[in-house]
């Protein structure tokens, strides 16, 4: 059995952003291996993602975006309002709007489907559910 030390546990809270347990564990699980315990935590964060799935997720933010003459909308939602001033769930709300600002993209289902793997990092990483809800755009002189 690999001993794991100080330095290999900051490496991988560095690259995942996951807490120190959660990395000891997961290095302990890999035998020291970094990159298998990356995989064995992303595994473990889709597990989470599903398991948080049926938790309602009643709070958030609402983004806007104006490009041009076109005006974007977007809602993204999380259990509590804790998680919505979250600076790493702004992040991701922020992203989200860009890529549908750049994309025109009003179809909520391309934007889940673009963004599920950030999303399910990042319900593992905060531990709550996280939803894009909705988006819209709205055209017109300014």
């Amino acid at each position: 059995m690999a001993e794991i030390t100080a330095s290999l546990v900051k490496e991988l809270r560095e690259r995942t952003g996951a807490g120190m347990m959660d990395c000891k564990k997961a290095l302990t699980e890999a035998n020291g291996d970094i990159e298998l315990a990356i995989e064995n935590m992303r595994k473990s964060g889709a597990i989470k993602a599903a398991k948080k799935a049926g938790n309602v997720a009643a709070d958030g933010v609402i983004k806007t975006k104006i490009d041009g003459n076109v005006a974007f909308i977007l809602e993204v939602n999380c259990q509590t309002d804790f998680v919505a001033k979250d600076a790493g769930f702004q992040a991701f709300a922020d992203k989200v709007l860009d890529a549908a600002v750049a994309g025109k993209i009003t179809d909520v289902e391309v934007l889940k489907a673009q963004f599920e793997e950030e999303r399910v990092a990042l319900v593992a990483k905060i531990g709550e559910n996280i939803n894009i809800r909705r988006v819209a755009s709205l055209e017109g002189d300014v």
